[in-house]
This record gives structure tokens, C-alpha cells and sequence, in this order.
């Protein structure tokens, strides 16, 4: 699947095509009463990854698609542009407590798993795995609501927000890890891709992006000021995948790049164990706000920002190998770490363990005192 803009096209079912699209490829819509078709709320439970992908290609403002426990192969990939609205928006979820992998590894090469290009949907907790190219793609989307998602061992970025009109989006306690594009051995694997494209309001927050082929994160031609919060990058930029020619970058936070001017604001995270810097601006002018993050262990600088108009505040680099960071001059830094006169305070603990291990029941970060100070300087990690 692929996209380069927005595209709409409205679909208007009857009773008896729902039922037929759903109910006979194992799915059941509820709550549609005879001569209703246009009714703001509709719920179809589905079992087979034919009902998972009609349901979904037929999906219209209030529709709940509830998907049932199990591995998922969809022969085709998972794809719609229709919209929800605010108050009756657009909702794939796994039924209950149920988990729910959708796997791509019977898809066509090239074929993304899934994708939207429509406002106001709601995806959660759900995993898209093993896709031959992206694993999830928002496009030109308003309003989206992605929670408590896996996109691991994807063929190109686990998950990624593209296109103009890109606003308004919450990512949300995503964990999106192992991602590899073999056919660009490794250049373009991001955990979370927010690219070519522009918008107002996206924000990340309580993500885990680590051991994918590229960087944790990456905002390359994004025009619009993102924020990303709570969010832990660890582990990127390695090849794992013993590929000779292999060229992954490995940054932990990619905040621009391709000449596009974006002054993002980045609270509270934490970036280690990466094979280039833990946070860098990528030559991206912009005044992007840095408070209260903590690179550690990166293989080259803890925070590049030798170009733009950064602001870095309270953070904390340490144990990063070429340097704690290099700002240049048009940046203002105070109080953080290598700033004349701060200290550096001790860690309650250098192993990691604990960050890696379970999310708690609401799927928040795990609890942990990995890379924890009690001091009022550096990522508190939750």
C-alpha cells in the first residue's frame, strides 16, 4: 500500500451489506436496527482477517470494530479513508482484554499492514507485526487517538504520521521495536515515524522505541511543532540483523532534518544505548525546547545541537562516549549537566531491566529506578 495524500470517498452501506460483509466472512454487527443504515453508532465484532479487513474497509463515522483474540494474516493490506467525527468517531480495538496480533507476513512485498488517511479515529490496543513495509501509517489524519499499540518486526517503520494536515494526534504507550527495512539496509526503520508532512498538536507520550534498525525516533521533513514526552529511546541503530551493509543511523530522538524549520518541544525522556547521539536536532534551525531529558551510555554525543536555536534546560548527560553534548551558539543552555556549575547527581541504578520488563495495567510505563536521581534535573522515567 502506498499513499501520497489525502483521498476521500464516502461509503454509505445498507443493513443487509453489513451483515453480509461481516457476518458471513466471521464477523456480527450489533446495535443497527432495521432501516437505520445511517445510524451515528454501529459495533461489528470480527474473528477472521476477511471480516477484519471488510469491516475496516467499510468502516463510517461511529463505527466500533471489536476484533477477537488471535493471530491475524490479512491477504490484503488493512486500509480505509473514511472519517469519524468527534462525537462519533471511528474505533479498532481488541475485544475486551484480549490480545490481538495482526501479522503481515502473508502480505504482497511492499504492502504496508495497515492505514488510515481519515480523522478522528481511535486504534488501541492492538499489535501489527511482521509487515513486509510499514507496520501502522496515519496519513494526513485530524484527530486520531493510537493507544496502547505493538508494531515490532516490521518491514520499514513501526508506526508513522505523514502528509499535510497532520493534526491534532495523540500517540500514546506505544512500544514499537525490531523494525528493519532490508531492502535500504536500515536507513529508514524508525519505533515512531513523524515525516514529510505538516500539523499542529501531535503529541507522543509513555512510548518505548528501541532496537530498530534506524533511530528511536525520527522527524525528518516535518513542518509543525511536535511534542514528545515520557517516551524512552534505547537500543537503535544496531545491526542486528547481520546485514554486510548495513547503514542504520542510531539515534535515540531525531528532531528534524531535509531543511525543515520545527520548534518541537521534548519533556522528560530518555535516550540510551544508542549507536549515534541520544537527542539531535539534525540540523533543524528551529527553537525546539529541551527540558529535563537524560542521555546515557550513547555511542557519540548525549545531545547534538550545535546549529539551531534549542533551548535545553535541566537535562542530564552521562556516560555518553564522544561528549556529554555539543550546543552551538545560536542554543541556549542553563542548569543542565554540563552547563559551569551543575552538578551531575549519582543514579539510583544503571540496570536497565526493569525499564524492559512489563507496562503497568493501564498500560503506562513500567515502574523502575533505572537512570532515577530524586533531584529536580534529568528524565524522572515514568
Amino acid at each position: 500500500m502506498s499513499s501520497t495524500g489525502r483521498h476521500r470517498r464516502t461509503r454509505t452501506l445498507t443493513i443487509a451489506a453489513a451483515v453480509a460483509v461481516a457476518a458471513g466472512a466471521g464477523g456480527a454487527w450489533l446495535g443497527l436496527a432495521p432501516g437505520t443504515a445511517g445510524a451515528a453508532s454501529q459495533t461489528v465484532v470480527v474473528s477472521t482477517a476477511s471480516a477484519l479487513q471488510d469491516a475496516v474497509a467499510h468502516a463510517r463515522a461511529g463505527t466500533t470494530i471489536q476484533v477477537r483474540g488471535g493471530t491475524y494474516y490479512p491477504a490484503e493490506s488493512l486500509k480505509s479513508a473514511a472519517d469519524g467525527t468527534p462525537s462519533a468517531r471511528i474505533t479498532l480495538t481488541a475485544y475486551g482484554n484480549e490480545k490481538v496480533r495482526i501479522d503481515g507476513s502473508k502480505l504482497p512485498a511492499g504492502s504496508w499492514l495497515a492505514g488510515i488517511s481519515g480523522d478522528y479515529w481511535t486504534v488501541q490496543n492492538l499489535t501489527f507485526q511482521k509487515s513486509p513495509a510499514h507496520g501502522f501509517v496515519a496519513t494526513s489524519s485530524t484527530g486520531g487517538v493510537f493507544r496502547n499499540l505493538v508494531t515490532a518486526d516490521n518491514g520499514n517503520s513501526g508506526f508513522t504520521l505523514r502528509g499535510e494536515g497532520t493534526n491534532d494526534n495523540l500517540v500514546q504507550n506505544l512500544d514499537s521495536h525490531g523494525n528493519f527495512d532490508p531492502a535500504t539496509h536500515g536507513q529508514n526503520a524508525d519505533g515512531i515515524a513523524v515525516k514529510f508532512g505538516s500539523g499542529q498538536g501531535n503529541r507522543i507520550t509513555g512510548a518505548r522505541l528501541f532496537n530498530n534498525a534506524d533511530d528511536g525516533l525520527d522527524l525528518w521533513k516535518f513542518a509543525g511543532p511536535v511534542t514528545i514526552e515520557h517516551t524512552w529511546a534505547y537500543g537503535n541503530g544496531k545491526n542486528r540483523w547481520n546485514d554486510p551493509a548495513f547503514e542504520g543511523n542510531g539515534n535515540g530522538f531525531k528532531l528534524g532534518g531535509g531543511g525543515t524549520v520545527a520548534a518541537h518541544v521534548v519533556n522528560n525522556n530518555a535516550a540510551w544505548d544508542n549507536t549515534l547521539h541520544g537527542f539531535t536536532e539534525n540540523s533543524n534551525p528551529g527553537a525546539t525546547v529541551l527540558q529535563r531529558n537524560t542521555a546515557y551510555a550513547n555511542k557519540e554525543a548525549g545531545f547534538y545541537f550545535a546549529t539551531g536555536k534549542a533551548r535545553l534546560s535541566k537535562n542530564l548527560a552521562a556516560g555518553n562516549g564522544d561528549r556529554p553534548a555539543k550546543v552551538g551558539s545560536a542554543a541556549v543552555s542553563a542548569g543542565n549537566t554540563w552547563d559551569r556549575g551543575v552538578a551531575t547527581p549519582p543514579f539510583r541504578s544503571t540496570d536497565a531491566r526493569t525499564a524492559y520488563g512489563p507496562r503497568r495495567a493501564d498500560g503506562s510505563l513500567p515502574v523502575t529506578t533505572f537512570l532515577t536521581t530524586g533531584a529536580p534535573i534529568g528524565s524522572t522515567m515514568n
